[in-house]
Parts: structure tokens; C-alpha cells; sequence
């Protein structure tokens, strides 16, 4: 049989075994995306991204490390890692004080994942990054400063 004839065919039933599992209802495009609370991302200040998120006002904890560089040469790409040690951390927040938008990401951690994210984050500016979490409904945040020398959102 001609190689182009089977992969033509090949292709064409896989289309068709995709289109009758789509018309069935067994694919739904809404289990694949993320929730999206604009008024959080849409917060100018941390306490307004707190509000925003429907989180209590945090308390400061020893047990939140992050790890991010002192001093950022370039603020487009800007390493974090966050880690809780705090028993039952079910969310992570991370925040830059002085961007244009201050809620960088939000994580929600579920069936005892450990208290660990690590990322890359823009920042415009030398800012106060913040890790806000979630742990035992309580809510603890922790704060290390970075200072950017090259700007990374517009600068």
C-alpha cells in the first residue's frame, strides 16, 4: 500500500474516533482551564490582592523561605522558589509589590503536595517580592527584597 495512502486514511480515522468522543460529551474543553480571578490580577496593592482573593489578613512566619536572587540583573526573567514548612499548605501566592500588576501567580496545592513552587517572574523594578500561604486555614506571609538593575516589564 502507497505510504502516503495510509497515513492519509491513518489521520482520517483518527479525526473521526476524536469527533465521535467530542459529539458523545466524553471531551470538554472547561476541565483544562485555569480559574481566573481578574479582580485579584487587577489589584494595584498587596492588601487589595489579599482582599481580592477572599484571604485573612496574613501573619508573618519564619516557616515560608524564599529563595530568589539578591540582586537581579535582569528583571524579565527572575528565579523564585517558595517553600512552606508549614503542616497542611493548601495554596501559594506570589506577589511583587512594586509591578504593574502585583499578583504573580497563585498555586493551589491539594492531596498533601508538598509546600514547594518554583518560577520565573518578571519584575519592573527592585520591589519586595511576597509569599502569602494558605496552611491549616490560617493564612502567613513572608517578604525578601530584590533589587532589579534592568527592568523587565517595559523597562
Amino acid at each position: 500500500m502507497n505510504e502516503l495512502r495510509r497515513n492519509i486514511l491513518k489521520s482520517a480515522g483518527a479525526a473521526g474516533v476524536v469527533a465521535m468522543a467530542a459529539t458523545a460529551g466524553l471531551l470538554k474543553s472547561g476541565n483544562a482551564l485555569a480559574a481566573w480571578n481578574s479582580n485579584a490580577f487587577a489589584a494595584k496593592s498587596v492588601s487589595e490582592a489579599i482582599k481580592s482573593l477572599g484571604l485573612p489578613t496574613p501573619t508573618d512566619s519564619k516557616s515560608i523561605t524564599i529563595k530568589a536572587p539578591d540582586i537581579a540583573e535582569n528583571g524579565a526573567v527572575v528565579p523564585v522558589e517558595v517553600l512552606s514548612t508549614l503542616p497542611g499548605t493548601t495554596n501559594i501566592v506570589i506577589m511583587s509589590e512594586k509591578n504593574p500588576t502585583v499578583l504573580i501567580a497563585d498555586f493551589k496545592l491539594s492531596n498533601g503536595a508538598e509546600g514547594f513552587v518554583s518560577t520565573r517572574i518578571k519584575m519592573a523594578q527592585t520591589s519586595m517580592i511576597r509569599a502569602v500561604v494558605t496552611a491549616g486555614g490560617k493564612t502567613y506571609t513572608a517578604a525578601k527584597e530584590v533589587k532589579v538593575t534592568i527592568g523587565g516589564c517595559g523597562g
